[in-house]
């Protein structure tokens, strides 16, 4: 079964990223059901939206550390740059011609960023990208797709975009279907806790960042917005604060949510934030140490070279058979 993922390399990969995603990849890359583990730097995503070019490719190089540094391991994830793989843009253009404008255009997220970018001008590409998205997840028949809240949609027309083709020009891509995994959480921002905590929020005290000063980590989750009620106690409609902090700590410690309403019942909100801090701080030091230690380090570059010609291995394959089954070119064995 193959499991693939990809994430855009738009310069801060939050705690909220570690905890909901990478982190559970670090622990479903031992998981003998998954015989094919990719994942890959959304770069071609990226350009949705304005990029500086020596940002960009920093940015790049700085989630594939922060892969390794999480624990991914090479030898068992194939890890590589999307706009590496010629096939993916390829095999978009494809999907977009079997594609609907309605279909794009009810996209929950075209919606959102292009309300937002009015001003400066909303790209072809902000609509289009969901077909890249699906490319991305067809050229490899993916069996299995981590989903948030916010990529199901993206998902659904994928799936539906693979049926039509199906349909169309007969069994060529597999249908993924989602993944969501049993020890995912989704974490809120420490300043607006009914919102998701995201890198794109102007507050910076609203989301942790893996690569924070650990001092800077402890104040914000010290700043972090609670309640007067002072218990610690997880009721998410009624105490989001604290009930996103108690996600946080048990996501970092491993202990239960209620071992640790038992553990701090009779505690006050400023020790309880103290040990959650600490618990942060405790999780994410490894991770700074060892991303210091590759950053600029050639290692990189030989994971992203494996990964590249694995990736472009298996999407040549897809994409000549797709290619002959839409007539385009001449004729490949």
């Amino acid at each position: 079964m193959r499991f693939l993922s990809g994430i855009q390399p738009s310069g801060t990969i939050t705690l909220g990223n570690y905890i909901g995603a990478i982190k559970n990849f670090v622990l479903l890359q031992d998981n003998p059901d998954f015989t094919d583990f990719l994942v890959f730097v959304a770069d071609l995503h990226a350009i949705t939206v304005p990029q500086e070019k020596e940002a960009l490719r920093k940015n790049i190089k700085s989630l594939v550390a922060i892969y390794l540094a999480c624990g991914l391991n090479p030898e068992k994830v194939h890890i590589f740059i999307q706009s590496e793989v010629p096939a993916h843009p390829m095999l978009g253009w494809i999907l977009e011609c079997n594609g609907y404008i309605g279909e794009l255009e009810r996209m929950t997220q075209y919606k959102d960023k292009s309300q937002k970018r009015q001003a400066e001008g909303v790209s072809v590409g902000l609509l289009t990208y969901p077909s890249l998205m699906a490319a991305d997840i067809l050229l490899y028949d993916t069996d299995m797709v981590p989903v948030g809240q916010d990529q199901k949609q993206h998902l659904e027309l994928t799936r539906t975009l693979a049926e039509r083709f199906n349909n169309k020009y007969g069994d060529t891509f597999v249908v993924p279907e989602p993944f969501i995994s049993p020890s995912g959480a989704k974490i809120m921002s420490l300043q607006e806790p009914t919102k998701k905590m995201s890198k794109s929020d102007p507050n910076p005290k609203s989301f942790i960042s893996l690569l924070d000063d650990i001092n800077v980590i402890k104040k914000k989750i010290r700043s972090a917005v609670t309640d007067l009620d002072a218990k610690v106690k997880y009721d998410k409609e009624n105490k989001p604060g604290i009930s996103n902090l108690l996600t946080i700590m048990s996501c970092c410690t491993g202990i239960s949510i209620p071992e640790l309403e038992e553990k701090y019942k009779d505690s006050n909100y400023q020790t309880f934030k103290e040990d959650c801090a600490n618990a942060v701080v405790n999780e994410l030091e490894p991770i700074q140490k060892k991303y210091n230690e590759i950053i600029n380090s050639s290692y990189i570059d030989e994971v992203l070279d494996s990964g590249r010609d694995y990736a472009n291995y298996l999407a040549n394959k897809k994409i000549k058979k797709v290619m002959n089954k839409v007539g385009l070119g001449r004729k490949t064995k």
